[in-house]
């Protein structure tokens, strides 16, 4: 009996964590939870949980989200701490705000400037290296993507989308409320990319 309801606290408690993160969660906070590692493989094999990558399970009957790899490439990014270091930029938070039709098969990650791995970095990542102020980063569930503002500057500067579109990223952006004049008058940017968002203004005064 001790036992039955030790595993529900414990079952409790990794829900509650996996709750945050739709469904995922890392080998470390199931530990943490009260699932002593040698158990882990049990509840792959039972299918109670779901192994996505190395150190990162999904409970399985969790409902699936829209983007589960947003959140499965997040967790990887995490420290020893666990905490998550990767931020999703450029086209793929783009993407996020419905400023893009476009849909890379690669995801797009800032990470800060000592992110270090000592295995290959996954092929469907590509990392960006940029310290990033707390400001310019938006949270949701279970994953960390750039501001509207910052995302569409980051593009510009890359020079990976055709001017014209990113034009009209921009002046969406503004006229749903994104990016405010405020924001733009602040913000730090190179000389290219300040002719392109001054263009957008004028037009849209």
């Amino acid at each position: 009996m001790f036992w039955a309801q030790s595993h529900r606290e414990s079952s409790q408690r990794l829900f509650e964590i996996a709750e945050k993160q739709q469904g995922f969660f890392t080998t470390k906070q199931a530990k943490a939870a009260g699932f002593a590692e040698n158990t882990h493989p049990y509840h792959v094999q039972v299918r109670n949980w779901i192994r996505e990558h190395r150190g990162i399970y999904r409970l399985a009957l969790f409902p699936t989200a829209d983007r589960p790899d947003l959140v499965l490439w997040a967790l990887w990014s995490r420290q020893r701490n666990e905490e998550v270091e990767g931020v999703y930029s450029h086209h793929t938070a783009l993407s996020l705000y419905d400023l893009s039709d476009l849909n890379p098969a690669k995801l797009q990650m800032t990470v800060p400037t000592d992110f270090r791995r000592n295995s290959d970095i996954p092929s469907i990542l590509v990392l960006h290296y940029a310290d990033l102020p707390e400001s310019d980063i938006q949270t949701a569930q279970g994953f960390r993507f750039t501001r509207p503002l910052l995302t569409i500057l980051d593009l510009i500067e890359a020079g990976t989308v055709e001017r014209n579109f990113m034009r009209q990223a921009l002046r969406q952006s503004v006229d749903r409320g994104l990016i405010t004049r405020q924001q733009i008058r602040k913000a730090r940017m190179s000389g290219p990319a300040r002719k392109v968002v001054e263009e957008v203004l004028r037009r849209v005064a």
